[in-house]
């Protein structure tokens, strides 16, 4: 039974239309207290799928019944519907900038990871994604969001006799997801083939998010397939469905009778969006010059990569393909649409004098700059690389003065923090400690070391429970130090950096009185033949029998894979070549669980570390190595993480201080680290300061600019 079926249930007195409301509100299904109302409504399915529409259709007639007859489950499913009702429509921190020129923010991405039942994420950006959607709704920022529905979604994973990744593509069936149909159709001309998109409703809180499915009767095979698989196929057939993403989703914004003042794009997948936008704007009767400076005014561009190779390029051949009608529509010559996502190069036999303008491919962050008037990096670290990056964009500016910003990325704190470790910190910090601030956080500092220490051993005994689960055999000790590396492997992240050196890896593992044990997770792209050796050298390891205890890959990485590790890990491990990671957002979720991080000094933790939150481990640019020579640097910062773990961290987790009554016997080392880590990152890695700074800094100037250009 689906969840909307659910009113339709005769004769049963428990409040079915709140349930219902409850299970299709993606946004709501996090909240704690929703999430012990459907454990108790169904135990059993509760616990094997975690999914609130598998738990409703799990429960037969006679079922119903008996809960109906609990007053229980009735007073707990309309408090948690008062609630819903509450956190919909009760004014929160936006509500109250009565000044504010923001009306509405149309936010596009091609992945949104907001839960595991909705598998529509990859890995990093997804899930920032669906946290900022989250956070936008706690805080009542007018938000619609725009992305892609895909029939196979990101892949599943397992590993074959010799530890080699293998790729499953299940399809989805809309209709058995946590979605509402639109009734919106819209479409999208694609080199003479007309390609109609389904709009599919997901409701994050007060956040709705828009999701286009191609695959509709009526279309061409090769149109239907647009939308079959997230960061599938050629570079054709990304583009293709970065047309539909972009120029689509405006489409199914006006066909929703939606009128965003600011277009913020989420890397540059979505770019297209602003060349649409102009054709309205010429549509219209303004030229294409007016129409672009009218698209700027109100346009948003992050970019999520501090490399070159991470940005999508697509070839002259098939920009013509697929816009040589459309730069018509546009009023403007196909030369000078693509234009707008070339700049100049010097090849290196050319004198700088020549500076001739090569056929250069067309690039998505280029045109995401050039079209937008504000632009962001996510980390302070990666916007300075942004900057220099993309220095040659604004040829006659210094490179410091790059119009280029960066907004720390932040977390959804209650999507990520554990029942064992959130009522400590509405204790301390105060009920609303996820959205709390510095001089609140300090309020750590009252905690009882014994109860800290226990919600982490809690959380620690759930993880060995959960990954005993998954691999099917009884490693890891409850009472060992834990740490965790969960993450996409790609091969710049260094996953077997600790492999490199496995007789000092062995040593730490086998030690009798002081144990180290090692946790690992993640997918290499189906494509990345390099990320999937690593993820064979971890699992190979993993097998051999001495260390097969203390050392191992839980297959299947999604969100609930990435929550049980974050509760349980007592270090989160985090070792890129600096600076290529742009921020790195699991380090928060696992540091708002009491996690210490242990890292190199990029992405967010280069301006979040200091000196008593944590370890950084040190790098080349501190050490003043050749950075080309990559064995040398790997060498260098292997050996730093090494001493790192043997000389500081096991002890301090293994050195029991005096202390009294309660706190006799504990780690009072370990746990004032803890709370200086709580005290440092709490009030600054969570998602509702990223939020309020994207609002101030960025929404609403560009909101305020757009009034003035709107047409």
């Amino acid at each position: 039974m689906h969840a909307r079926e659910l009113k339709l249930v005769p004769h049963i007195p428990l409040p079915l239309e709140a349930l219902s409301e409850l299970t299709s509100n993606l946004h709501w299904t996090w909240d704690r207290q929703t999430q012990r109302l459907f454990k108790s409504l169904d135990p059993r399915t509760w616990q094997k799928t975690g999914d609130p529409l598998q738990v409703i259709a799990a429960i037969t007639p006679a079922g119903w019944q008996m809960l109906a007859d609990d007053p229980t489950i009735v007073a707990a499913t309309r408090h948690a519907a008062d609630r819903l009702r509450s956190a919909m429509t009760d004014p929160r921190w936006f509500q109250a900038r009565a000044q504010s020129p923001l009306e509405l923010v149309a936010y596009f991405s091609p992945e949104f990871g907001i839960s595991e039942t909705l598998p529509q994420y990859a890995g990093g950006l997804g899930v920032l994604a669906g946290d900022h959607l989250k956070a936008a709704s706690d805080l009542g920022v007018p938000l619609a969001a725009i992305g892609l529905l895909y029939d196979e979604g990101y892949f599943r994973q397992s590993l074959n006799a010799d530890g080699l990744q293998q790729e499953r593509f299940p399809p989805l069936d809309p209709h058995s997801l946590p979605l509402h149909a639109t009734d919106v159709q819209i479409a999208v001309d694609m080199a003479g083939d007309l390609v109609r998109a389904n709009v599919w409703r997901a409701q994050v809180g007060r956040v709705a998010l828009y999701l286009l499915d191609t695959n509709v009767a009526g279309n061409s095979t090769e149109a239907a397939a647009i939308t079959d698989r997230l960061y599938g196929g050629d570079s054709e057939h990304r583009l293709r469905q970065e047309i539909v993403l972009g120029i689509g989703g405006v489409r199914a914004l006006r066909a929703l009778g939606l009128a965003p003042q600011v277009f913020h794009t989420n890397e540059g997948h979505a770019g297209f969006l602003s060349l649409e936008r102009a054709r309205e704007l010429v549509v219209s009767g303004l030229t294409f010059g007016e129409a672009i400076q009218a698209v700027r005014a109100g346009g948003l561009f992050t970019t999520h990569t501090p490399v070159q190779a991470g940005i999508d390029r697509f070839t002259r051949e098939l920009m013509e393909k697929y816009f040589g009608e459309f730069a018509q529509e546009c009023a403007c010559t196909l030369d000078e649409l693509i234009a707008i996502g070339q700049h100049e190069v010097v090849l290196p036999d050319e004198t700088e004098q020549d500076k001739p303008v090569h056929d250069t491919p067309f690039n998505m962050a280029v045109m995401g700059l050039r079209l937008a008037g504000h632009a962001n990096g996510v980390a302070q670290l990666h916007g300075r690389v942004s900057r220099t990056m993309f220095a040659g964009l604004w040829p006659n500016v210094p490179v410091d003065d790059v119009p280029i910003c960066a907004i720390t990325n932040g977390v959804h704190a209650t999507t990520w923090v554990g029942e064992h470790i959130a009522p400590l910190l509405a204790q301390s910090v105060g009920p609303y400690w996820y959205e709390a601030d510095a001089a609140a956080w300090r309020g750590v500092d009252r905690l009882d070391a014994h109860d800290v220490w226990v919600a982490r051993a809690k959380g620690r005994a759930e993880l060995v429970a959960f990954v005993r689960s998954r691999i099917g055999n009884d490693p890891l000790n409850p009472n060992a130090l834990t740490i965790g590396f969960a993450r996409r492997f790609a091969t710049y992240k260094r996953a077997t950096l600790l492999l490199s050196q496995p007789e000092r890896l062995r040593a730490l593992l086998l030690q009798s009185d002081h144990p180290v044990q090692f946790v690992f997770a993640g997918k290499a792209h189906p494509a990345d033949q390099a990320g999937k050796d690593m993820i064979r050298d971890i699992e190979l390891f993993a097998r051999q029998l001495e260390v097969s205890h203390r050392f191992v890959f839980v297959p299947d990485y999604d969100m609930a894979v990435a929550r049980a590790m974050y509760h349980g890990c007592d270090v989160w491990l985090n070792n890129p070549r600096r600076p290529l990671e742009a921020c790195g957002t699991s380090g928060m979720k696992a540091a708002l669980n009491g996690a210490l991080n242990c890292s190199i000094l990029d992405g967010w933790w280069d301006e979040c570390y200091d000196g008593n939150n944590g370890w950084a481990i040190e790098s080349v640019a501190d050490a003043e190595l050749n950075d080309t020579d990559l064995v040398a640097r790997d060498q260098f910062e292997a050996d730093s993480l090494f001493d790192l773990l043997e000389h500081e961290i096991v002890p301090l987790f293994y050195g029991v201080g005096a202390g009294t009554g309660n706190g006799s016997g504990l780690p009072h080392g370990w746990l004032e680290k803890m709370k200086n880590n709580w005290r440092s990152l709490g009030p600054f890695v969570n998602a509702a300061r990223m939020v309020r700074d994207y609002t101030t800094e960025l929404y609403e100037p560009a909101a305020a600019a757009a009034l003035v250009t709107r047409p």
